[in-house]
């Protein structure tokens, strides 16, 4: 019977993606986003499609003072090195009030390593219509410059950076050194992290209040986009892309960050179509469509016995497509702190290895070991999880720490089907490993695994953990 119903789902999905119309709106103002996200309960949005992830063209801005670059001595043309010229004209729009900074189209400029700093008057807009190009790899790249971020925003507050314009990491060489991992036969990894240094493409560092909209960021040597110490962001209708099998490019990371909204973007990449690191909170993803990469991640958390505090998560609303993982917890052994008040609700797989997967035994490397301490996963839910997947791992991975059991994690409305090209594989029961919690409804394929009610000691893990 399962194929039966496989296709009679398919018929619906594509049936769905065929007879809705969707429009996206940009504010001219901060977006006040953070008052409805958690009144969003709605089927998952057409995939956003190259057609439908760019800004407009022109500002809706009304800028007292327009600065272009090409006005400081940019060039454009791919060769020359602008960076002096966007530079100076960061220098004197962040102190304008209301300022309209301009990349205009049509021009290539290639930027070195740069910090742009703030504080800023209010109301800067960052339009970049054209392309802006890092430097061509590792041996291009300034001796005397940080090999971990090439864009950089720092304490910039109340900024908004849109455009129909490409940012270019130029990634291939950095990704080709052989320090990085990379993949053998059957998917081996050859070597195992940690790799040398890579530069983040764009970072946004101790800042706030910004609206990130409409642009296309790709081939990034590292993270494409990366959110460090940040509160109150609007991320949205990005195009993110780099080639699925370019290492550690996870497509928008967050970390030690709050109120961040990510929606209504693409993501094709070699790694996490988005992760969320340790001290987060209050991160809402929705109307995201991953096809390929590595799923939607929180984690890996607890690395080297550290401690990591994540909560009230939701990502819903999505569609990831023949990736490694669908939606994933990964922790470290010998970690500590607590993930909570997580909710994946509503989303489309199809052709996933890994659809459901907590894995609190997270190593790059054959040698590591089991340890007393763990971060405590609790109080997250799966609803509304529909599709294929890759029969050769489990529809349902819930791997928790020995020492530190998962607790409350509520399964509803999760209908998982084998792909059609398994081959003849045979398909993987649900797995579970001293994961605590309960279906509300009939899953498909039933999960037996789960042990009903809480550990003795989970009073004790509740106290002083973040």
């Amino acid at each position: 019977m399962a194929f039966p119903l496989l296709a009679l789902a398919s018929t619906f999905f594509f049936f769905f993606l065929s007879t809705f119309q969707g429009t996206t709106h940009f504010s001219t103002s901060q977006p006040n986003e953070f008052q409805v996200v958690s009144q969003i309960s709605l089927p998952p949005e057409i995939p956003p499609t190259m057609s439908n992830t760019s800004s407009p063209t022109s500002s809706p801005y009304e800028p007292a003072t327009v600065f272009s670059v090409l006005s400081y001595g940019a060039v454009g043309d791919g060769e020359a090195d602008d960076t002096s010229a966007f530079k100076m004209a960061w220098d004197i729009a962040c102190q304008t009030q209301s300022a309209l900074l301009v990349a205009p189209a049509g021009y290539r400029f290639v930027v070195q390593p740069t910090v742009f700093p703030g504080p800023c008057q209010t109301g800067l807009l960052f339009q970049i219509d054209g392309t802006i190009m890092a430097p061509d790899g590792p041996r291009s790249w300034p001796s005397y410059s940080n090999k971990r971020q090439w864009l950089v925003f720092y304490n910039v507050i109340g900024m908004t950076v849109q455009g129909d314009g490409v940012v270019d990491g130029r990634g291939h060489k950095w990704w080709d050194l052989p320090c990085k991992p990379h993949k053998g036969i059957h998917g081996a990894t050859t070597v195992a992290p940690p790799s040398c240094d890579s530069p983040v493409a764009i970072r946004f560092f101790m800042s706030s209040n910004l609206t990130v909209q409409g642009l296309k960021v790709q081939n990034s040597p590292q993270f494409h986009f990366r959110l460090d110490h940040c509160q109150n962001v609007v991320v949205r209708m990005l195009n993110i892309h780099s080639p699925s099998l370019s290492p550690n490019t996870d497509g928008i990371h967050i970390e030690n960050s709050n109120n961040i909204i990510v929606h209504s973007s693409l993501i094709s990449n070699g790694d996490d179509c988005i992760s969320i690191g340790a001290g987060s909170y209050n991160v809402h993803i929705r109307n995201i469509t991953c096809s390929p990469s590595h799923g939607i991640s929180i984690g890996s958390l607890g690395y080297r016995n550290s401690g990591a505090c994540v909560s009230n998560i939701t990502v819903s609303d999505c569609f990831i497509h023949h990736s490694q993982n669908g939606v994933r917890i990964k922790t470290w052994q010998g970690g500590y702190g607590s993930v909570s008040q997580v909710k994946f609700h509503n989303i489309w797989m199809e052709g996933v290895r890994n659809p459901v997967i907590i894995d609190q035994y997270y190593c790059l490397s054959k040698n590591c070991s089991n340890q007393t301490s763990g971060v405590y996963i609790h109080d997250v839910s799966y609803s509304n999880i529909r599709g294929t997947y890759d029969v050769r791992s489990p529809p349902m991975h819930l791997a928790c720490s020995d020492s530190v059991p998962c607790t409350d994690l509520e399964l509803s409305d999760i209908v998982l089907f084998p792909g059609a090209d398994h081959g003849g594989v045979a398909e993987k029961n649900p797995f579970c490993w001293n994961a605590y919690g309960g279906n509300q409804t009939l899953i498909v394929p039933p999960v037996s695994c789960l042990i009903g009610g809480s550990p003795d000691l989970i009073m004790e893990l509740k106290e002083d953990l973040c």
